[in-house]
């Protein structure tokens, strides 16, 4: 993987993510390890974030990395006019890797094709978030012993929901039963589909969440995202559509465990954050050791 970007969970292979996560689990174990103290790495916000862009700056710190960047488009030179490739280029000059979150779908395979360093895509648009979804897997695994053979349920915004779009193309590959929860307007995008399709796998279309809770070993439950949404009418109409509570969770298996991938608005009520079936703050918390994984491979230093 070295020198390689991601910008797609396509463009690694099932041996590679799993190698990915071996080396989270040694960074899990031993997260200080000053790997990157001759490194440069470029972290570009032209969208916010919060767990994203801390936990690759946690990594990159608890390396020893230096970190270059901005968090906010209007302080940098775009804010002048200058083009996604003119920033891109110029920075890759200062840099040995560059971590990028862009509103834009498909703005993270433009910049890969113009810069000489890596890219690392922190999620475009409502297309992918290839890291979100690695740290999703190491989630899973940790949780439930394997990746093989799991049923997972996703729960509301599945049309711009750039983690789930992620994640169930990477549990293509791991024989996984999709349940897919959302109201009619947020259904999971048949591009997505034709990859469960063309796996030979089932999945199952609810806009009931209580009907799948005995079923299955992951709820992973999303945020119904007003940014995404050209109609505010339309947001109106669905942003309610599935509330967690902890009364749901009685008759769900004893290993089940409730993902997110933050930030929530109400779909989680805080109540389930003492059930032992939620773990989206440690999941989160995994995030920091994947990302240490990413960088240290993509380097070529793992």
């Amino acid at each position: 993987m070295k020198n390689r970007s991601l910008i797609s969970i396509n463009d690694y292979s099932k041996e590679e993510y799993l190698h990915i996560l071996d080396i989270a689990e040694d960074f899990e174990k031993n997260p200080h390890q000053k790997i990157l103290e001759n490194h440069v790495i470029a972290t570009l916000f032209f969208e916010p974030s919060t767990r994203t862009r801390l936990s690759f700056e946690s990594a990159i710190s608890q390396l020893g990395g230096k970190i270059i960047g901005f968090t906010d488009a209007s302080s940098s030179s775009v804010s002048k006019g200058e083009t996604l490739m003119d920033t891109i280029k110029t920075v890759a000059n200062y840099s040995d890797l560059i971590v990028m979150r862009h509103p834009l779908d498909g703005s993270a395979r433009w910049a890969s094709e113009v810069s000489n360093v890596p890219i690392i895509n922190a999620g475009d648009g409502a297309n992918q978030h290839p890291t979100q979804c690695l740290l999703d897997m190491y989630s899973i695994r940790k949780t439930q012993g394997t990746l093989e053979n799991i049923h997972i349920a996703f729960v509301g915004d599945l049309k711009y929901g750039r983690t789930v779009h992620s994640l169930v193309i990477a549990l293509t590959q791991f024989n996984a039963t999709f349940h897919l929860v959302s109201p009619e307007e947020l259904k999971l995008p048949s591009v997505i589909k034709k990859y469960i399709k063309d796996a030979g796998l089932k999945y199952h279309q609810y806009t009931n969440m209580e009907a799948i809770m005995n079923k299955i070993d992951i709820l992973y439950m999303t945020r119904i995202q007003r940014e995404r949404f050209a109609d505010p009418m339309e947001y109106e109409r669905v942003k309610n559509s599935y509330i967690l509570k902890n009364k749901m969770l009685e008759n769900s298996k004893p290993t089940m465990r409730v993902l997110h991938p933050l930030p929530r608005v109400n779909e989680i009520e805080e109540t389930v954050d003492k059930n032992p079936k939620a773990y989206y703050f440690q999941q989160a918390r995994n995030g920091v050791y994947v990302r240490e994984a990413l960088l240290a491979s993509i380097l070529g230093l793992k």
